[in-house]
Parts: C-alpha cells; sequence; structure tokens
C-alpha cells in the first residue's frame, strides 16, 4: 500500500471520529424542557389586622407580648369580638389576660375568650384541670429580688433549724422541697408591668401565688409553719434535662414510633407538672465547719453513768458531762465516755 493510500485513510477515520462525537454530543445534551411552576406571590389580604395566637394557646394560658400577634384578616370574615390594630386598641389590655377556651395557632383571639385579672373566675380560668392555687409568704431576699413574674417556674426551699433534745446549738438545714412551680401571680399582679419605655419593671412583693396539685397544696401549709420558705428561679433549659430523668427512670414513656410532635407534646406535659419529694438536703456544716451535722443528742444520765465508770467525777464534784460510746462486751453493756478528763 502506497503512502497516498494510507494518509487518505487515516484522514477518513479522523473524520469519522470527529463527525461521530458532534453526533452524541447532540443527542445526548438536548435534554427535554422540564415544565417549571411559575409560584406567583400572594394576593394581598385586603382587610384589617386582627390579633391572632403565634402557638397553641391551651386553657389557663397566660397571655404574653410573645404569645399574640397582628395580622391581615379578610374583611368579610371580621367578627366584632375580634381585637382590631388601632382604633383605640392597647395591648396592656390583653397582656395578663388569661385564656378561657382553648385558641389553636393563627385563629384570631376573641374577647370571651380571655380572662381579665378582677374578673370573676380570673384565678379559676388560670389552673389547669385538677390543679390548686397557693399562697405562700414571701420577702425580697427569699423571691430572687422581686426578679420572678407571672408565668415563671419556681422550685420552694424550706430552711429551718432543728433543736432537737440536747443542749448543743441546733441544726441548720435548708432543703428544695418541690419542684417546677408554676407562679400565677405576685401580689395581686398576674402580668408584667412595662414603663413608658417598654422596659419591664421590677416591684418587690410579699406574696406569690404558685400552682400545685391539692398533695402539694398540704406540703406547704405545713412548710409554712416548719420555717422560712424561700423560692429559686428555674431555668428554662430545665425542662429537658428533667424530662430526659423522667423517661430514664421509666416514668414516662417516649413514643414507640418516635413521632417529633408526640415526643414534644409528652415534653410539654412533663414539663408541666409540679414534682414533690426527691428533695435535696444540705446543712450547716456543708456550709461552715462551725455548724452541725447532726440533731444534737437528747439529755440522760448517760454522761454521769459514763463518769462512773470511767472513775468518777472532776475535783469539786463536777459530773463529767459529754459525748459517751456504749460497748457491749457479751451481756455487759458500759458507756465510756469519748474526750475530756477523768
Amino acid at each position: 500500500m502506497d503512502t497516498r493510500k494510507v494518509v487518505l485513510l487515516v484522514g477518513a477515520l479522523f473524520v469519522a471520529a470527529i463527525t461521530a462525537f458532534f453526533a452524541r454530543t447532540l443527542i445526548t445534551g438536548s435534554a427535554a424542557p422540564q415544565a417549571t411552576a411559575m409560584v406567583g406571590a400572594p394576593a394581598p389580604v385586603d382587610g384589617p389586622k386582627v390579633l391572632v395566637a403565634i402557638r397553641a394557646l391551651p386553657v389557663g394560658t397566660i397571655i404574653d407580648p410573645t404569645a399574640v400577634k397582628f395580622q391581615p384578616w379578610p374583611k368579610e370574615l371580621v367578627e366584632g369580638a375580634y381585637f382590631q390594630e388601632g382604633a383605640g386598641f392597647d395591648m396592656k389590655n390583653v397582656v395578663g389576660t388569661v385564656v378561657r377556651n382553648a385558641i389553636t395557632a393563627g385563629q384570631p383571639i376573641t374577647q370571651g375568650a380571655l380572662v381579665k385579672p378582677g374578673d370573676r373566675g380570673f384565678l379559676a380560668a388560670a389552673l389547669g384541670p385538677g390543679m390548686r392555687a397557693v399562697t405562700v409568704p414571701v420577702s425580697a431576699q427569699t423571691s430572687v429580688a422581686g426578679f420572678i413574674f407571672p408565668g415563671d417556674r419556681v422550685d420552694l426551699l424550706l430552711s429551718q433549724s432543728v433543736t432537737g433534745g440536747g443542749d448543743g446549738p441546733p441544726l441548720k438545714t435548708a432543703e428544695t422541697i418541690l419542684r417546677n412551680l408554676r407562679v400565677l401571680a405576685t401580689d395581686q399582679r398576674t402580668a408584667d408591668e412595662k414603663d413608658e419605655k417598654g422596659n419591664t419593671v421590677v416591684h418587690t412583693f410579699s406574696t406569690v401565688t404558685l400552682e400545685t396539685t391539692p398533695k402539694i397544696a398540704e406540703q406547704i401549709a405545713v412548710a409554712e409553719s416548719a420555717g422560712t420558705l424561700s423560692l429559686s428561679l428555674r431555668s428554662i433549659a430545665d425542662n429537658q434535662a428533667e424530662f430526659e430523668q423522667a423517661i430514664a427512670a421509666g416514668a414516662v414513656k417516649a413514643p414507640a414510633n418516635g413521632d417529633p410532635k408526640a415526643e414534644r407534646a409528652l415534653m410539654l406535659q412533663v414539663a408541666s407538672q409540679p414534682q414533690a419529694g426527691d428533695s435535696s438536703v444540705t446543712v450547716g456544716a456543708d456550709v461552715s465547719r462551725f455548724q452541725r451535722r447532726t440533731v444534737p443528742g437528747k439529755s440522760s444520765d448517760a454522761p454521769q453513768q459514763g463518769a462512773q465508770v470511767a472513775g468518777g467525777n472532776f475535783p469539786g464534784g463536777a459530773p463529767v458531762l459529754g459525748p459517751v460510746v456504749r460497748v457491749a462486751r457479751g451481756n455487759t453493756v458500759t458507756d465510756v465516755p469519748v474526750g475530756g478528763k477523768h
């Protein structure tokens, strides 16, 4: 085969390769056009702005500014019982009221669905089913300097001095007796007060009304006569931690299907329940080496008996007093004084 034929053959193969490449690119590159739906802007609502719920508001919810907002509403659907923006409306008339009938998220709030402070049945509407309202006395030192507001959740602490039956100093104790109690009112205020700039006004108060179960109400009545009550403000993050502890302890069961909505509803249910029992206790010796750890023992003749066993009395006839150790040897029991001269 001569050189001319070889050159023509190579050229033909090259042209064929280029043609095949462009044909393949043309076939694969021309994809079928995608049908896209044109999303148009929503039509503006022709109507006034009415007050609606931002989230679901169950019965007993105390309204605060984070629970409601104004939203345009079709004018043909506006009812006379709705709260409309303007027209002399003041948000102060809504904040602090209590939901009488359950309101779903996005639903307009009607005047009949709320109970105002001072109205008949206001406090009863603020209580959950089966709950009770209990008022406890507090001071500025025992109420977080007034930085507790209606709707907050607190723990209740009991401080007392236990004298026992001995002659020593009393035992100083403090213990958390109740947890996760909802504050319904401070004195007679059921909502935050704002100044002209919108800042929360802090007031000191002498009483706090708490939401409790009937059993916890009895425990608070006993605690008032036993010592001094103090409030400890809870963090919002404690709800999640205690929910996980309740699941670990078997007190509640997590949804089997792992439904996030069901789990959140269960968490809210646990977070809204006051808790009693499993109290934490601190005694004087835990904070100072000069305080007691136990209750003073009863006075008895045991120290004098111990003095007789140990060899008598001090010079001048004073008996040896102080702690003793009771030692049993077979059927013989003797009291041996600990420390002191003899």
